[in-house]
């Protein structure tokens, strides 16, 4: 995982992503998971490319197993959409491009990217 993407656990979770004044993007993934790994270079080049505009940032499911409990995550990798301190969408599944994951923060956040 790239150095200078956001790192979300268990602890810093509400502080990062719920209190965030930014729209938050929570990549829920896990080592052993190959559509994670797959989309994982997506997830870090959007990070650094739409930093300032929406937060994005990864979650390891096997060192914070609470969070996605919380949310009700089954599967990985799942995309979980935040604005305002509460989830506004979420995307299950890999296969995605970024120009995918682009329409889609467009569409939830309504923040041109």
């Amino acid at each position: 995982m790239a150095a200078d993407v956001p790192v979300f656990t268990d602890a810093n979770f509400d502080s990062e992503v719920l209190k965030s004044p930014l729209p938050v993007v929570v990549d829920l993934w896990a080592d052993w998971c190959a559509p994670c790994r797959a989309i994982a270079p997506t997830i870090e080049a959007l990070s650094r490319e739409l930093a300032g505009k929406i937060r994005i940032g990864k979650m390891d499911i096997t060192a914070n197993p609470q969070t996605p409990s919380r949310y009700g995550v089954t599967a990985i990798p799942t995309i979980l959409l935040f604005s305002g301190g509460k989830e506004v969408g979420r995307l299950i599944g890999g296969g995605k491009t970024a120009g995918d994951f682009k329409r889609e923060f467009t569409k939830v956040f309504g923040v041109a990217v």
